[in-house]
C-alpha cells in the first residue's frame, strides 16, 4: 500500500498520477455476507482504495425490511450517514435516537466509545451511504454526540440543471471533527451540469449513487452508472456531466490531496 501524511492507503499503482480518473463500480467490491445485507465499498474493506486522507470507509449498505445492525461499539471515529432511499432508525448510548430519512445526514462522533443500533424497522428496504472517517487527535477527548440534518437545513443552490447540496462545509450546520467537504448532486435526466474541481490542496472523490450519464474532460467522456468513482486533482478543471433517460445522483468528496503527483511535476 502507498501510504502519505494525511492517512491514506492506496494499493500500489492503482491510481495513476492523473488530472481525471474513472473507475467502474466493478473495480471495487460488492459483498453479500448475510441474508438481510449488501454493500458496495469504494473506499475501505477490500477495495483498492483503503483510506482516503482518513476517510477509512465509503460505501453503499442495502438493508432488508425488518433487519440491520442491533447494539455495537465504537471509538475513535466520525461517522457519517447519508439515506437514499427508505428509513432508518438509530439509537446510540448518549440518549439519541429517532429516524433519518432520504435526503437526511447524520453525523455521530464516537469520543472514546460509543455504542448504537441501526435498524430498518420498515417493510421496504433502506439504502445508504455511510462514511467513516478517523476523529482528527485534537478531538479525540470529545464526548460522543450526534447531529442531524434535513434537506431544509443543508444550504442548497443551482448548478446549471442541477441541485448541489452542501453536506460538510460550504456554509453546512454539520460541525465536523474531520478534513474534507462534502457536497450532494442531483441532476433531472437529461440535464447537464459542472462538477467542480477540488482547490489547491485537494483531491476530488466522486461515488454515483443513482442513475446514468456521462463525464466530460478534455476529450474523456466516460459513460457513468451506479457506483462509478472518478478521481480528480485540481489541474481537471471543470468537467461538464450529462444526465442520461434517467436522473444522475452523486457525492463528490473533496478531501487533503491522496493522488500521487506526476514525476513531471
Amino acid at each position: 500500500m502507498n501510504t502519505d501524511i494525511y492517512g491514506s492507503a492506496i494499493a500500489p499503482d492503482f491510481i495513476a498520477p492523473k488530472a481525471f480518473q474513472h473507475f467502474p463500480a466493478e473495480t471495487f467490491p460488492s459483498i453479500h455476507p448475510i441474508h438481510w445485507l449488501h454493500s458496495h465499498f469504494a473506499v475501505g474493506g477490500w477495495s483498492p482504495l483503503q483510506r482516503l486522507s482518513g476517510m477509512l470507509t465509503a460505501h453503499m449498505t442495502r438493508i432488508a425490511p425488518r433487519n440491520g445492525f442491533t447494539w455495537h461499539p465504537h471509538r475513535g471515529l466520525e461517522i457519517y450517514t447519508w439515506v437514499l432511499e427508505g428509513t432508518l432508525y438509530h439509537e446510540d448510548t448518549t440518549g439519541g435516537k429517532g429516524e433519518i430519512g432520504p435526503g437526511e445526514l447524520q453525523r455521530m462522533f464516537s469520543g472514546d466509545w460509543i455504542e448504537h443500533q441501526e435498524l430498518n424497522l420498515r417493510d421496504e428496504p433502506a439504502r445508504v451511504i455511510q462514511i467513516w472517517f478517523a476523529a482528527e487527535i485534537q478531538h479525540r477527548g470529545l464526548e460522543p454526540h450526534y447531529q442531524q440534518a434535513g434537506p431544509a437545513d443543508l444550504p442548497m443552490r443551482k448548478t446549471g440543471d442541477g441541485t448541489l447540496w452542501e453536506l460538510i462545509g460550504g456554509g453546512s450546520p454539520m460541525e465536523p471533527h474531520m478534513r474534507g467537504r462534502l457536497t450532494a448532486s442531483s441532476l433531472p435526466a437529461g440535464g447537464q451540469t459542472t462538477v467542480e474541481p477540488p482547490l489547491p490542496g485537494e483531491d476530488l472523490f466522486l461515488y454515483v449513487t443513482d442513475g446514468t450519464g456521462t463525464a466530460k474532460q478534455n476529450g474523456n467522456a466516460p459513460d457513468l452508472k451506479q457506483y462509478d468513482v472518478i478521481l480528480g486533482t485540481p489541474e481537471m478543471g471543470a468537467v461538464s456531466v450529462t444526465a442520461g433517460e434517467e436522473a444522475l445522483h452523486y457525492l463528490s468528496f473533496y478531501l487533503p490531496a491522496f493522488i500521487p503527483e506526476s514525476p513531471q511535476a
